[in-house]
């Protein structure tokens, strides 16, 4: 497999850079904070926690708590990860044979095309740039095959916020039904969406083979604890899955696990809170961007914590985002971050987060780079 590039930057950048301005994350919290949340019986389960090897499965009272989060599903159709990332990666390799095909949008995190691209023919379809980041269903038609084995979605989309109306996910199920393929669905934004009437369902509550993937660090705000899910009622690819999760981790972390319940249980407030932030930080960007209307195209995303701006100035905007953090410490990432080994992606937008706190002093250093220099 390639490197996966926004991985290797971050791995320069991320705790390096002094603003840190593309986060994909909603601003987190203090263990005591969490903790502050748990009812009596939960912060003594977490104080009197053994420290012992824990099901493979995932903690039975957390399953059961993720369970709550969908419409119609039960503790037996969760299977937890140490991240969204361990997910993807032991789903594509259980599910997927030298003989599959895979369809993939794109943008989209890297791990949904690579992962499938080293095992199997993938063919990416591209959000349109130039129309709202629409999906072309009838694109993704034109693109199955007899071996079409999984649909690889990712709604609201990291980087550009998008989310796709009920009846194209509604006609997506209909064509994956006629032809009993999979589809995959990145949800980790789920629950942050800027307006709620977009929410869409979960695949695994509308499609007997929708496999919903989310996790404790993007919406809700928490990817220290490292802790993910599928929710599937097919529950022999979920045990497939399952098995081979036994040659990675084997199980989750105990106080990852106790933690990430007492968070699923205050949910409302923590998400409550995380809309807010959003929704701030929004304004914000909305006032700054509307500062310079030839150097930036700006639009509002549908959800989560990211979005992707055209950059219009001199330049490229690679150049752009690499001279920014040369001079100001302020990271943003730049476009070369989502290359796609399938088709051409947008070379002139960049990714930028909103969910974390501290704004004011990024984009205040942003806005005088600007100035003095554009």
């Amino acid at each position: 497999m390639r490197n996966f590039e926004l991985e290797v930057f971050f791995s320069k950048w991320e705790f390096k850079a002094k603003y840190h301005l593309t986060a994909s994350d909603m601003e987190s919290m203090s263990m005591k904070d969490l903790l502050a949340l748990a009812s009596d019986d939960d912060r003594a389960a977490f104080d009197n926690l053994w420290l012992g090897y824990t099901e493979t499965y995932g903690l039975p009272a957390l399953r059961s708590e993720i369970a709550k989060t969908y419409d119609t599903l039960e503790d037996q159709d969760i299977l937890c990860f140490n991240g969204a990332e361990e997910g993807i990666y032991a789903a594509m390799k259980a599910m997927l044979t030298p003989d599959d095909h895979v369809i993939v949008i794109v943008p989209n995190y890297q791990a949904a095309e690579t992962i499938p691209l080293s095992i199997c023919d993938v063919t990416g379809i591209s959000l349109q740039a130039d129309n709202d980041w629409a999906l072309d269903i009838d694109a993704i038609i034109g693109a199955l095959r007899p071996n079409t084995k999984i649909i690889s979605i990712n709604f609201p989309n990291n980087p550009t916020g998008k989310i796709i109306s009920r009846e194209e996910l509604d006609t997506l199920v209909e064509i994956a039904r006629k032809f009993e393929i999979y589809i995959f669905s990145d949800e980790v934004y789920r629950g942050i969406e800027l307006d709620e009437n977009k929410r869409i369902p979960q695949l695994a509550d509308i499609y007997e083979k929708g496999i919903s993937l989310n996790v404790m660090s993007k919406a809700y705000g928490l990817p220290g604890l490292r802790l993910g899910w599928i929710a599937c009622r097919d529950h022999d690819i979920l045990q497939d899955i399952e098995r081979y999760k036994h040659f990675l981790t084997i199980c989750n972390s105990a106080p990852s696990e106790i933690l990430s319940l007492i968070a699923l249980k205050a949910r409302d407030k923590i998400l409550q809170r995380n809309k807010a932030l959003l929704s701030q930080n929004l304004d914000k960007l909305d006032k700054f961007f509307g500062e310079f209307p030839d150097v930036f195209e700006w639009n509002r995303p549908d959800g989560g914590a990211v979005a992707y701006p055209k950059y219009i100035g001199d330049g490229t905007a690679n150049q752009f985002c690499e001279d920014l953090l040369e001079e100001t410490g302020v990271l943003i990432l730049p476009p070369r971050i989502y290359n796609s080994e399938l088709l051409s992606t947008p070379q002139d937008r960049f990714r930028i987060g909103f969910g974390r706190s501290g704004m004011d002093e990024m984009l205040d250093v942003f806005y005088h780079y600007l100035k003095k220099n554009r």
